[in-house]
C-alpha cells in the first residue's frame, strides 16, 4: 500500500520569480480528480530545461509554480473512476497531463493539446513530496527499474527515442549526437539499438565523452579541432545521415546541419531563443537535407521505452551521477552547475 501522506501540508520547490532562485513552500495536499491519481515521488530527475525555467528563457505560468518534469513514485490514491492502478503501485508519470478528446490526442500527438499542460511548466510538477495527474499519463514502473531510472526516462530517454523516430532513423545510418548529457546518453544507445552504423557524440567535455565511447559512440571532442570538420573527415567526406541537437546552442544547432550527408536530417533538441544562420542553398537545397523540430514525446512510446530498459537496451546505471534531497539550495547548486555544463550527467532529487 501506498504510504499515509501528512495531514496538513506537503513540501515543494517551486518557482516564484524567474530570474531568482527557487524557494522552498509547504503546499496544501493535492486531491486527485475522478479521473486523476495521487502519486508520492520518489524521485524526479533536474533537467537542463528546468535551468532555463529558472531562468526565464522559457514561459513558465501560473506562477508560483512547482518544477520538476521528471517523476516516478508510488501511487497514493486513484481517483474513484480508475481502474487500472491501485494503491502501491509503481509508476512513472508522462509529462504532459491532456484531454484525450481533441484531435491531437486522437492522432497521438497530445503534445500539441490545446488544453495540455506540462508538468513543472504550467502545471505543478515533481519537486515536491507528492503530485496529481491524470490516470492516462500514469504508467506503471517494473520492479526491476529503479526509480531514479524510471524519472529519468520521462525526458530525457524518451525525447531522445522520440527525436530519433522524427528523424527517421534506419538501419544502418550514421548519427552524430551533439551534446552527452542526460538525452545523450539514451539517444547513442537507443540509436544503436534501432540499427544505426556508427555513432559520434560531440561534446567537450572529456568525462562525459568516455561514458559515451564506453556505450560505442566514436569521441569527437570540440576542444581538439572543429566537430564538423571531424566528422567529415572520419565519414571519408559523407556527413551523417542523423544529426541529434541536444544542447540548445546556435552554434552546435548550425555544427548539426553542416554536418549532414545528402538527404541527412538534423534533429534540433535543445532549447534557445537565439537564431543561428543557414545557408539554403549549400546546406539544405544541395543536400536535399532537413531540419526537423522535435517537441516533448508521446504517451505510445513511453511502453516501447519501458521495454528497452527491461531488454538491457537502454542502460541508464552510468548516467546518474548523484542524488540530492528536496532541498532548495541543493536543487538551486545543481541548476547552477546546469548552467555551466557542468560534469554531471543526470542528478535526481529524492524527498
Amino acid at each position: 500500500m501506498g504510504a499515509k501522506h501528512p495531514a496538513a501540508s506537503v513540501k515543494a520547490i517551486r518557482l516564484i520569480r524567474p530570474g531568482c532562485a527557487l524557494e522552498l513552500c509547504d503546499l496544501p495536499v493535492p486531491a486527485p480528480g475522478p479521473l486523476e491519481v495521487l502519486v508520492r515521488v520518489r524521485a524526479a530527475g533536474i533537467c537542463h530545461s528546468d535551468a532555463h525555467y529558472r531562468a526565464g528563457k522559457s514561459r513558465v505560468e501560473p506562477l508560483p509554480l512547482t518544477l520538476g518534469h521528471e517523476v516516478a513514485g508510488v501511487v497514493e490514491q486513484p481517483g474513484r473512476e480508475v481502474n487500472h492502478l491501485k494503491p502501491g503501485d509503481r509508476v512513472c508519470l508522462h509529462y504532459l497531463a491532456t484531454c484525450g478528446e481533441c484531435g491531437y490526442c486522437r492522432r497521438d500527438n497530445e503534445q500539441f493539446c490545446p488544453s495540455g499542460q506540462m508538468i513543472g511548466k504550467f502545471r505543478d510538477g515533481g519537486f515536491a513530496e507528492y503530485i496529481v495527474m491524470p490516470a492516462r499519463s500514469v504508467f506503471k514502473l517494473p520492479e526491476e527499474i529503479p526509480f531514479a531510472h524510471g524519472a529519468i526516462m520521462m525526458c530525457s530517454s524518451a525525447t531522445s527515442l522520440h527525436a530519433l523516430y522524427q528523424a527517421r532513423l534506419r538501419a544502418g545510418d550514421t548519427v552524430a549526437v551533439f551534446g552527452v548529457g542526460g538525452l545523450g546518453v539514451s539517444a547513442i544507445q537507443l540509436a544503436r539499438a534501432m540499427g544505426a552504423g556508427t555513432v559520434f557524440a560531440v561534446d567537450i567535455n572529456p568525462r562525459k565523452l568516455e561514458l559515451a565511447a564506453g556505450f560505442g559512440a566514436i569521441s569527437v571532442n570540440v576542444n581538439q579541432g572543429d566537430p564538423v570538420a571531424t566528422i567529415q573527415e572520419l565519414t571519408q567526406g559523407r556527413g551523417v545521415d542523423v544529426a541529434l541537437e541536444l544542447i540548445g546552442l546556435p552554434l552546435t544547432m548550425q555544427q548539426a546541419v553542416r554536418s549532414l550527408a545528402i538527404h541527412g536530417r538534423a534533429a534540433l533538441v535543445g532549447i534557445t531563443d537565439k537564431d543561428f544562420p543557414v545557408s539554403p542553398y549549400h546546406e539544405i537545397i544541395n543536400k536535399e537535407a532537413e531540419i526537423i523540430g522535435v517537441s516533448d514525446h508521446l504517451a505510445r512510446e513511453i511502453p516501447l521505452l519501458i521495454e528497452s530498459v527491461r531488454a538491457g537496451k537502454l542502460n541508464l546505471s552510468g548516467v546518474i551521477s548523484r542524488a540530492v534531497p528536496l532541498e532548495a539550495q541543493a536543487i538551486n547548486d545543481t541548476l547552477d552547475q546546469l548552467e555551466g555544463f557542468g560534469d554531471d550527467v543526470r542528478v535526481v532529487v529524492k524527498p
